[in-house]
């Protein structure tokens, strides 16, 4: 039975991606037995409920084979129909070119660019050992799954697959089974014109149990194989399966012609005759294969069921963690928590990555689900939770995690571990190397996931490491994300607002950009709560209707645009000056406030150690610019400031 579903799925793909005249055929195609076994026969899930805390999650890392994941939802009886498979990337379908999370019921992330499933899949696998070493008790292991994950060769040259795979297997998660569907064939040919490496040698040396040569068309070596895999207790596993691109299709079958192009009708209906389906029917189920899935709907919904009774004697039996569990799942915070950030004393002046260090200690004592960590520069970021252990192999009960020098790995590792639920992650960096991880912040926007990031040394004024290290662009290129929030605090107290705003947010990442050097505390004229919360608000005014000179500025610049604006004030000029920590907010909700805001000045002066680009969109003329557009260099603080016109004399000449 399991070789004619696999049949019905490729066929359903190749009739899906005819039908659309767009799309991947050669790898739902080529890998329908693996689906089959999975979908089939090995995981647990139940399609009546797809947001099962123990069900086995499977990951679509090669994203472009999104009709193989789609066949196998249909068929397992999920909320999408074959009239979904009918309108395979078209708008407003469940269906989309690649798997959606949130959108098609089943996926579990949002998968497209290459590398990235395998490394959300790590970050799930992590999530599964932390949550059954918080949950789980010697009577009921109520945290106990998998996490299957289909990888082709394109997402194995990724870098971020090896970063994510080397730290897999130092931490030994060995709930994830990695499928590689190895076939040789990449877009522009065969893989040997750029890829020859030994890929079973290097997971090897990652500490993986691989399983090599397993034939991807046979259904009882791919079965054996996964069963292999789960007596590994100690390690993550690679199945390497051999399969043909396309396999079955009588001219495309092994051709890179067959990666990213339809089949075309001709082919399709030869493969449909080669596996004796009707050459004259599209999207055919046979009504066996109907049978089979609702049989296997009821035995998993049985399954399900069990567990659900399980949980509900572990809660009987261990009431403080079920509060916890309840707490973790539905991202509670005490009614408390601002009054307690605001309380918190911090001596001034102080780096906002310093003070931002001590309210994260400070809520992490409040919010026991909240955990994360740094690509190695946990002591620079200061985001090391003090009072709490760190994770390593076989210790899974910490709050610290070690990322190493994986920026990119991290990023996408903290997807997955929102993905997972149950936790509120963090994760931190030099601003400038955001650039390393920007492809996951990206899809942690696209997919409304809660992460906070926390991004230090965030201007050319951490000096000599030089313009490598001086983030210029970084500041205005994460504000172009759409559903980030980029806050960039001026003093201590902004640290604790934008802190509370960020925990507010659960409907997509946040930014925290913070500085290496000490900052004085402000005085504000202006609640600083209420400010941060619009994006931004008026720090120091002298209280007229119009005013010589509007300063605008956001984090250390801030304190430098007050110097100025209290020079002028004694020369008898009207100044008014802006904090702005978040300038997308600020634009978006005081449109109205800021015309009035440009026309009641005679200049408007922005003040901020990046580049100006951006600007331009919260106002467009009477504006000066005191930015920075181009690397920076290396030299002490004095240095830098002198070089780029941020001496306070400096600044004062350039304005009058």
């Amino acid at each position: 039975m399991l070789n004619k579903i696999a049949n019905t799925s490729r066929l359903l793909s190749a009739d899906a991606i005819d039908n659309a005249n767009s799309g991947h055929p050669g790898l739902p195609v080529g890998c329908a037995e693996i689906g089959a076994v999975l979908y089939g026969e090995i995981m647990n899930f139940d399609p009546q409920q797809p947001d099962w805390e123990n069900r086995d999650r499977f990951i679509l890392s090669a994203g472009h084979g999104s009709m193989l994941q789609y066949s196998f939802l249909h068929l397992s009886r999920y909320d999408l129909s074959l009239n979904e498979l009918k309108n395979f990337r078209n708008i407003d379908s469940k269906t989309p070119g690649h798997p959606e999370y949130q959108l098609t019921p089943g996926v579990e992330t949002t998968t497209g660019p290459l590398g990235q499933g395998f490394a959300n899949a790590v970050g799930m696998a992590l999530g599964e050992k932390m949550k059954a070493a918080k949950f789980n008790t010697k009577k009921y292991k109520i945290i106990d799954h998998y996490i299957y994950v289909l990888i082709g060769d394109g997402g194995m040259m990724e870098g971020i697959s090896s970063e994510a795979a080397s730290l897999a297997g130092h931490l030994g998660l060995e709930k994830l089974i990695v499928f590689y569907d190895d076939n040789n064939i990449s877009i522009e040919g065969s893989t040997d014109i750029s890829f020859t490496e030994d890929v079973a040698q290097r997971f090897k040396a990652y500490n993986w149990h691989v399983i090599e040569e397993v034939d991807g068309h046979n259904i009882n070596e791919i079965r054996s194989s996964v069963e292999n895999a789960k007596k590994e207790k100690n390690r993550p596993t690679l199945i390497i399966t051999q399969t043909k691109i396309a396999y079955g299709a009588p001219t495309k079958e092994g051709t890179a012609e067959a990666h990213g192009s339809p089949l075309g009708e001709k082919e399709i209906e030869a493969m449909k005759k080669k596996f004796n389906f009707p050459a004259d029917k599209k999207f055919h189920i046979p009504p066996d294969v109907k049978d089979y899935f609702k049989q296997r709907q009821k035995e998993l919904n049985d399954k399900r069921n069990s567990w659900e009774e399980m949980h509900s004697l572990w809660a009987e039996s261990s009431p403080e963690l079920k509060e916890r569990w309840d707490r973790s799942e539905n991202n509670y915070m005490t009614k408390d928590l601002k009054k307690i950030i605001e309380e918190l004393e911090i001596e001034t002046p102080i780096a906002t990555r310093k003070a931002s260090g001590k309210i994260l200690n400070k809520i992490a004592d409040h919010i026991e689900y909240l955990i994360g960590g740094s690509a190695d520069l946990s002591p620079s970021t200061k985001t090391y939770l003090n009072n709490y252990d760190e994770i390593q192999s076989n210790i899974y009960n910490g709050r610290n995690i070690r990322f190493g020098v994986r920026e990119h790995a991290m990023g996408s590792i903290i997807n997955g571990i929102a993905l997972y639920g149950g936790f509120r992650v963090y994760c931190s960096t030099f601003l400038v190397f955001s650039d390393y991880m920007r492809p996951s912040i990206r899809l942690a926007a696209l997919m409304n996931l809660p992460i906070i990031y926390i991004f230090t040394h965030d201007s050319i004024f951490i000096g000599q490491d030089g313009p490598t290290h001086q983030p210029v662009e970084q500041l205005e290129s994460l504000r172009l994300i759409p559903n980030l929030e980029v806050l960039r605090p001026a003093d201590s107290d902004e640290t604790k607002a934008v802190w509370h705003e960020a925990l507010k947010n659960i409907s997509g990442p946040t930014a925290l950009i913070l500085s290496r050097q000490n900052l004085p505390l402000l005085y504000k004229d202006k609640d600083v709560w209420s400010g941060v919360e619009l994006g931004g608000y008026s720090i120091l005014s002298t209280d007229s209707n119009s005013y010589d000179y509007n300063l605008l500025a956001s984090g250390s610049e801030v304190s430098t645009a007050i110097q100025v604006a209290h020079k002028l004030i004694n020369k008898g000029k009207k100044v008014n000056v802006f904090s702005i920590p978040n300038k997308e907010n600020f634009l978006g909700k005081r449109a109205k406030y800021l015309d009035d805001l440009i026309s009641n000045s005679k200049k408007n002066i922005v003040i901020e150690a990046g580049v100006k680009n951006g600007w331009e969109s919260l106002i467009k003329d009477d504006i000066q610019y005191i930015c920075v557009n181009n690397f920076g260099a290396s030299g002490t603080k004095e240095q830098i400031k002198e070089k780029y016109g941020f001496r306070l004399d400096q600044i004062l000449e350039k304005i009058q």
